[in-house]
């Protein structure tokens, strides 16, 4: 299956001109995008430089060109890069992309004017230009995102990370709209707080695909012990961590078959991220626990919730597209002493090899076990995770009010301590308790997406300019607001 995390992004490359400035400039901005993009992975769309003047859209001719072009490309085109090296035409522009209708992000840059050529042949006014072309997207209504600054040099590292940001947003948008998330199970009895809406994600473009765990477990049960698919699955199994010499063959045996199971039918399915039954049918039916299953699912960059989590699924497949790296569904779980900006995130064992960050122990599931006999509890991963930045992502479907809801922001696992079995994360987030304040008075769940590394000003972009999800972003900074004085 070709997975939108695994390709590369492709842009629409546009050159903004306004016919009557120097020409010159034109040239070198396309030169040096196109070197942007190649030197960042990034695959480019556009016309021949010679198929219109100075390799610029200039007119409405020009737009139309253009707009024809990207739109015969429709399938490749991920996002749209226009660059104004001087004051740009405006209606041009915006012809352009309301004629493509392609309905992906934009990023709109301007170059920089040098204190030193601002002569009549010199001069390139794309600070104003920008301005101008901002105004007409607002009346066309087309969302697009800014560069870090209003204007700045092409060729720069700025514009360079800039870039980057912008894939890595078109890549989150892109993932979200038209995402497939298999529900394996029936929602677990006890968590009331996992109900969600299908109907409000489909108003996203999200899909969620059904079955039935007995479907499954039955699936797992036909596979042969000698299939090669299956001998294959228990080597990646034994490479993938550390077995306790007292787990039996069987048990590892019975956790590969259920591996297999879901892994043909994820991939049958074509479903980009899942969301599992995870307790207690399967261990009292089948004899094994899922969270190994889930956690080798998203290293690969599958993510996968426990509990028949969707929404937490569709927030973890946010954050793995949007960083590239595996994403985890963790409890905001334990206080931390009496530290007000620390807690403890925790889950039984489905954490992805590499959030944990060292070579995790495979056994049985703790608690669970405790409760209903260990045997029928091995393929639980266990681990600290290191220390280091991370995002934290949680989305929420809001049936009352009609719309989906989430929230994002930033913080750091720590090397602190906890006595605890299982997958453990020591957390700390600036103003802890205001977040915490925010979930419980807004009605979110007690699971939260992490990944690690610091990706949340592309995931608020991503979800609130092109998605439309209304959106706290935590330690953000607020949007400037109009403001109407009181006169009387």
């Amino acid at each position: 299956m070709d997975r939108t995390v695994n390709r590369p992004v492709s842009l629409g490359v546009v050159i903004g001109s306004r016919a009557f400035f120097s020409p010159a400039p034109c040239k070198q901005a396309r030169d040096a995008v196109m070197a942007q993009m190649e030197r960042l992975g990034i695959n480019a769309v556009t016309l021949p430089f010679e198929a219109t003047d100075n390799g610029a859209v200039q007119s409405i001719s020009d737009a139309k060109l253009y707009a024809e072009h990207f739109a015969a490309n429709r399938d490749k085109i991920d996002g749209l890069v226009i660059c104004l090296p001087n004051f740009g035409d405006e209606i041009a522009v915006a012809e352009l992309v309301s004629r493509a209708k392609l309905d992906v992000p934009l990023l709109l840059q301007a170059c920089n004017d040098e204190i030193t050529k601002v002569d009549v042949h010199s001069r390139r006014d794309a600070f104003c230009g920008k301005i101008s072309i901002s105004n007409n997207f607002w009346q066309y209504g087309v969302p697009f995102t800014e560069t870090t600054s209003h204007t700045v040099d092409i060729e720069s590292n700025e514009f360079a990370n800039d870039l980057d940001r912008f894939a890595r947003v078109c890549r989150t948008v892109g993932g979200l709209k038209g995402a497939r998330i298999g529900a394996i199970g029936a929602r677990t009895g006890p968590f009331q707080t996992m109900r969600y809406s299908e109907k409000l994600l489909q108003s996203s473009g999200i899909t969620v695909v059904t079955v039935d765990l007995s479907e499954m477990m039955y699936a797992a049960g036909q596979i042969a012990d000698d299939a090669p698919e299956l001998l294959e699955k228990l080597r990646k199994i034994e490479a993938y961590g550390t077995i306790p010499a007292y787990i039996k063959s069987e048990q590892v045996l019975t956790q590969a078959k259920w591996t297999l199971a879901v892994n043909r039918w994820i991939d049958e399915n074509e479903c980009d991220a899942s969301a599992i039954q995870c307790w207690r049918s399967l261990q009292d039916n089948f004899g094994c626990a899922t969270c190994l299953t889930m956690s080798m699912m998203g290293e690969e960059l599958m993510p996968s919730a426990c509990e028949v989590d969707v929404m937490g699924a569709v927030s973890m497949y946010a954050l793995t597209l949007a960083s590239g790296a595996p994403a985890a569904i963790l409890d905001w779980n334990n206080n931390y002493g009496n530290s007000p900006d620390m807690c403890v995130c925790t889950h039984c064992g489905n954490y992805p090899k590499s959030f944990i960050g060292d070579t995790p122990e495979i056994s049985e599931l703790d608690v669970l076990g405790e409760t209903i006999g260990r045997s029928k509890c091995f393929g639980a991963v266990k681990g600290k995770v290191k220390a280091g930045g991370m995002t934290y992502f949680r989305l929420s479907s809001d049936d009352s009010a009609g719309r989906l809801k989430c929230y994002v922001g930033e913080g750091e696992f720590t090397d602190d301590p906890f006595g605890m079995d299982g997958g453990i994360a020591v957390t700390r987030v600036k103003d802890l308790r205001r977040l915490m304040r925010f979930v419980t008075q807004n009605g979110f769940e007690h699971h939260v997406a992490m990944v690690r590394g610091q990706h949340a000003d592309i995931v608020n972009e991503a979800v609130t300019r092109y998605l439309g999800w209304a959106t706290y972003h935590h330690g953000g900074d607020p949007e400037p607001q109009l403001f109407v004085p009181n006169r009387f």
